[in-house]
């Protein structure tokens, strides 16, 4: 089985970790100087790396990074045993709300942005989850 890593690009390090150690209870395991970190206490490591606004992402784009909101088909759903709990969490370490929580067969969830840009989802799951929806013949 391939191990899941999570790495999110950054402008600020020390913003990040105070983000994702303040709204998830993350922990920094290991540091790599001043390009990255290693925060742990989720279900697969996350990493943060240090990449500044306005430099190339890619060495085969001209694209650059800039973080202000912005939409990306891959996003982080975090799952919450208590989303009014984890949303004012999320909310006093600084995330953006999108919308008001959506309540769905499956579970309720909330669209955020973290301090840099990327959306996540809080997601609390109801009943037996994903397997409300899940097609019989699966």
């Amino acid at each position: 089985m391939a191990e899941l890593l999570v790495n999110i690009d950054v402008a600020d390090l020390e913003t990040a970790i105070r983000f994702y150690g303040d709204a998830f209870g993350l922990t920094v395991g290991r540091r790599f100087g001043a390009f990255g970190v290693e925060m742990l206490g989720g279900s697969s490591a996350l990493y943060l790396l240090a990449k500044p606004a306005g430099s190339q992402a890619v060495p085969a784009s001209d694209q650059r990074r800039d973080y202000r909101r912005h939409w990306t088909p891959v996003h982080l759903d975090i799952v919450v045993p208590d989303i009014e709990v984890a949303l004012a969490r999320a909310e006093r370490a600084g995330a953006a709300r999108e919308g008001e929580i959506q309540t769905h067969r499956w579970g309720r969830i909330a669209t955020l942005a973290d301090p840099f840009g990327h959306g996540f989802c809080l997601i609390e799951f109801l009943g037996r989850g994903y397997d409300e929806i899940a097609d019989q013949d699966s």
